[in-house]
């Protein structure tokens, strides 16, 4: 008979650590992996080719899109967190050991429990327990969930154990409820494995009504057979929405799973969940048996230098940013990101990852639908003041590192993100429709796109259509480029200067609300980015010009 989709039958691998060794449970485990392969595996595959920054602005967008759910760029505090995991997980199992018998000594322990309703005192408490906590604290968007998820995906979901008959969860992720109710909590784990193997443990336990203390008891009895290597709990700062007697009974129950049943547990939340370990110092030691990890936005750093050449490293800002900023599907997109804009990047996002990436997406969107087809200062500022609006309390927090506010503010998220890419997606549609009504070629998708990238390329667009339809009457079977390579050839003969040109030349009239489609480097395109801060500025200077003359009327 064969495995459900999301088994894989165990394959055991010897490991060099001794305490490892002889468990079946660790060895059908992945390998541990070192940095290099670490990397290449929490690292988000988006695939980009040079050619597609010229295709049609709705498929353009639809690439851009795909940034916000591929894109993953493994930083320190992600691989210190994969480290912390890989450890929690197979420690976890030294003290469960199917092959010793272990295993089978905890679930009759759990069994015992049950049946004597030795639910709060634990009376197996000398049981030698490997299991660790983990506490992960920062703000929304900063990435723990998504990074948290990245690494699981590196375990296998279920592993079937031929040889033992057993079933293995080498983890699994739960969320708090929404009510923060400790009942709510147990049925949301049963609710999950059920899930992910297709058992009957909610319909079972609901249905007798049991308390919550016995559903703890059961919830750990199901946690130590199903062998689960780390239960992650989400959403932590929702145990502090509702009675104070629930939260100090579900921090007593987690502190139960690590030292008496042996199962891992990490609690990931905002800073709301804070005071929840604090609240008294027993529960704060306890929630920190593998220490707690607070994961601030990412720090812009400043330049550094190597002691011996003296070449500049980058730092992680720095070195995130380049890597994203070559994810742009833009026709006239600057290769380089300049100081200007990576500063101004900063200052609006403020580090938080899910920021950076949210204002770089909408940006090229913004970009396309405007014409721009670039990245300016200018316009991160208009995405910024015109898109995120729901994040605004936060990252002022940020900026004015104000703890107190940062705590009050660090559930925010942007629940319409998806509706404005709608929005902005649509809004292409409409100009490009209006753009093949100008240059349409018969409806022809190729020269279109050949049309595109030569006016990307700095070619005067009311020379192009006739050399596009020329080439693709003559030289049709070609690819693009050599249709390029032909087409500039007709154009560059198209440009040379008769003598009357070179005596007169003719300037070409652009018309001011177009300057921002010019090169960068063109006197007109700055100055339509700069054009409000030069208003402001003339504007003061002929305020103190007013104030001098009215002081010498006076004097």
């Amino acid at each position: 008979m064969p495995l459900p989709n999301n088994y894989v039958s165990a394959v055991y691998r010897p490991l060099k650590p001794e305490r490892y060794q002889g468990n079946p449970l660790i060895e059908a485990l992945p390998p541990i992996m070192d940095r290099k392969t670490l990397r290449n595996s929490l690292t988000g595959k988006v695939r980009f080719d040079q050619e597609n920054r010229f295709a049609e602005p709705q498929e353009r967008a639809h690439n851009i899109a795909s940034l916000l759910d591929d894109y993953f760029q493994p930083l320190s505090m992600h691989l210190q967190l994969e480290e912390k995991l890989s450890i929690m997980i197979r420690a976890g199992y030294v003290g469960r050991n199917p092959a010793d018998g272990s295993l089978n000594k905890k679930m009759q322990e759990g069994y015992q429990r049950i049946m004597e309703g030795a639910t709060s005192d634990f009376r197996f408490s000398q049981s030698n327990s490997t299991a660790k906590c983990l506490s992960l604290i920062g703000c929304s968007g900063s990435g723990k969930s998504t990074t948290v998820n990245r690494i699981l995906a590196t375990y296998p979901e279920v592993i079937f154990h031929p040889d033992y008959n057993f079933i293995q969860l080498p983890y699994l992720r739960i969320e708090c409820p929404s009510d923060g109710s400790l009942k709510s909590l147990c049925l949301n784990f049963f609710r999950e494995v059920d899930r992910t193997l297709q058992t009957g443990y909610e319909k079972k336990y609901v249905r007798k009504r049991h308390g919550p203390e016995v559903l703890l008891a059961l919830m750990g009895q199901v946690a130590t057979q199903k062998a689960i290597g780390v239960l992650v709990i989400d959403e932590i700062q929702r145990l502090g929405l509702k009675r104070t007697l629930s939260k100090e009974a579900m921090l007593e129950f987690f502190v139960a799973l690590v030292n008496v049943i042996g199962v891992p547990v990490v609690l990931v939340g905002t800073p709301k969940a804070r005071p929840i370990f604090e609240m008294e110092l027993q529960a704060g030691r306890r929630s920190a048996g593998f220490g707690s990890l607070f994961w601030e936005p990412m720090q812009r750093g400043s330049r550094r230098y190597h002691p011996k050449t003296g070449e500049p490293r980058l730092s992680e800002w720095e070195a995130f940013t380049n890597k994203l900023w070559n994810y742009q599907w833009l026709e006239r997109r600057d290769e380089t990101l300049s100081d200007e804009v990576r500063d101004c990047w900063y200052d609006l996002s403020q580090g938080v990852l899910d920021i950076v990436v949210k204002i770089f997406v909408l940006a090229q969107m913004r970009a396309i639908a405007t014409g721009l087809e670039r990245i300016t200062a200018d316009l991160l500022r208009k995405v910024y003041e015109q898109e995120l609006i729901p994040v605004h309390p936060m990252l002022e927090a940020l900026r004015r590192n104000d703890a107190d506010l940062i705590v009050k503010y660090s559930d925010l998220h942007l629940p319409s993100i998806d509706k404005r890419l709608l929005e902005l997606r649509n809004l292409i549609a409409q100009e490009q429709e209006e753009k093949k009504k100008e240059v349409s070629f018969g409806n022809n998708e190729k020269a279109l796109r050949l049309y595109n990238m030569l006016q990307a390329m700095g070619c005067e667009s009311d020379l192009l259509p006739a050399l596009v339809e020329k080439v693709f009457s003559e030289h049709s079977e070609l690819e693009l480029p050599e249709l390029t390579r032909i087409v500039l050839e007709w154009y560059k003969t198209e440009q040379e200067p008769t003598a009357v040109q070179k005596s007169k030349p003719k300037a070409k009239t652009i018309k001011s609300k177009e300057w921002h489609t010019l090169p960068s480097d063109d006197l007109r395109f700055k100055y339509s980015q700069r054009k409000s801060q030069f208003y402001g500025e003339l504007a003061v200077g002929r305020d103190i010009f007013d104030m001098e003359a009215r002081l010498k009327q006076v004097g």
